[in-house]
């Protein structure tokens, strides 16, 4: 019997020898070693720190204070957008209104004497206010770009050259619109002046010679508008000198 037993284990130990135990075969998920996991969560929290960090320095820098030369630039368009706004629009109402009862003398055409020599008087001056109501919406859009550099994050501040830009389109349609609005004057004027020398103090039996309500309403409406483009071209002016020196 021991003779027996001798001879199977040592059969035994020779299969064993022709299949060999692979390395780590007791552990086939193969898992990382303890220090290793530490060393993985160590750079894993540096990671995440080093990210922190970059978002609060981004978010520093998007909440810096605001400049006192861009505090100074918002104050020259909020009060220069303010006042031209302001004075065009109460003008510009005045003369829309003027000009309304005078062009309310044309609807009875050439049948009435009054309206005579005066249409392309009214023409400019309704061009004119055309165009100041576009000069309108550009002091109001100098107040709007007040408020938006008033903004923390400077990304969404308009840039200079934009804003210099807007402030000189601006200009020009005040420059624009006074032109015509000088055109339109100097021809009723030149209307007015010739009625006035054509006719002695006399009685007068045309009256379309004589000057009439017409010529002093467009008059009227022209030296109004002339004056609201004026405010415009001075609220422009001064707000480029102030911004681009």
């Amino acid at each position: 019997m021991r003779i027996r037993s001798i001879s199977f284990h040592s059969q035994t130990l020779r299969w064993i020898e022709k299949f060999p135990a692979k390395k780590n075969q007791h552990c086939p998920l193969n898992l990382p070693k303890p220090h290793a996991r530490t060393n993985e969560y160590g750079r894993l929290g540096k990671d995440l720190r080093e990210q922190a960090s970059v978002t609060n320095k981004d978010q520093s820098e998007m909440l810096a204070p605001i400049s006192a030369r861009v505090q100074q630039a918002s104050a020259d368009l909020r009060w220069g957008g303010r006042i031209g706004f302001w004075v065009q629009l109460v003008l510009g109402v005045i003369s829309t209104v003027t000009v309304l009862f005078s062009v309310s003398i044309f609807i009875n055409g050439d049948d009435n004497p009054a309206a005579k020599g005066a249409e392309f008087a009214v023409f400019c001056a309704i061009c004119s206010l055309v165009a100041l109501v576009v000069g309108i919406y550009f002091s109001f859009r100098y107040m709007r770009i007040a408020q938006l550099l008033q903004e923390p994050n400077p990304a969404t501040r308009p840039k200079r050259a934009d804003t210099i830009s807007v402030i000189r389109i601006g200009l020009i349609v005040n420059l624009v619109g006074m032109v015509i609005t000088i055109v339109g004057a100097e021809a009723i004027v030149g209307i007015v002046l010739a009625k006035s020398l054509a006719n002695p103090p006399t009685i007068v039996e045309d009256t379309s010679k004589l000057v009439n309500s017409i010529d002093l309403l467009v008059i009227q409406a022209n030296t109004n508008t002339i004056a609201a483009h004026f405010s415009g071209i001075v609220s422009s002016l001064l707000l480029l000198n102030r911004i681009t020196r």
